[in-house]
């Protein structure tokens, strides 16, 4: 009696390269779809968090008003889950091609302007811009933080 050969086949390997296969296309796009939420999630978590300090620094200093910059209310200079840097925009002497609008052209904010230019690093003023559909912005004086394109 002949005994059987322990190694893999070539059949073998083929099969179980073929399934991994298999299972990877269909657990990437669940997995890329899975940290693009998280990093959006995280986006929303630090403008609200942003918006509340630069509130602090207005209660903190009399006069009334919003910083110039984020910088000038002590925020250090942070980036967003994609790497890029929050924008910032107080509303009261913004030029108005600068301030963001909905899509019916109206300011989302009347203070002040606080986004993340989102996953592709591009935007654009009016949220109806195919560009800043992805970012996460802050409207409605704070009422609502969140996707551009949800809004």
């Amino acid at each position: 009696m002949r005994l059987r050969n322990k190694g893999t086949t070539l059949l073998e390997l083929t099969l179980t390269v073929g399934l991994l296969s298999v299972v990877m296309a269909m657990a990437l796009p669940a997995f890329s779809s899975y940290t693009h939420h998280a990093r959006a999630n995280r986006a929303i978590g630090e403008i609200s968090r942003i918006s509340m300090e630069i509130y602090r620094w207005r209660a903190n200093h009399g006069d009334g008003s919003y910083p110039v910059s984020l910088a000038k209310a002590g925020i250090a200079a942070e980036h967003d889950p994609w790497g890029n840097a929050y924008a910032y925009l107080r509303i009261a002497d913004a030029p108005r091609s600068a301030i963001r609008t909905d899509r019916q052209r109206r300011s989302l904010n009347t203070d002040f302007d606080l986004y993340s230019l989102g996953p592709d690093g591009r935007t654009a003023a009016a949220l109806d811009a195919e560009t800043a559909a992805d970012d996460i912005v802050r409207a409605g004086d704070g009422a609502y933080v969140g996707v551009a394109a949800q809004f």
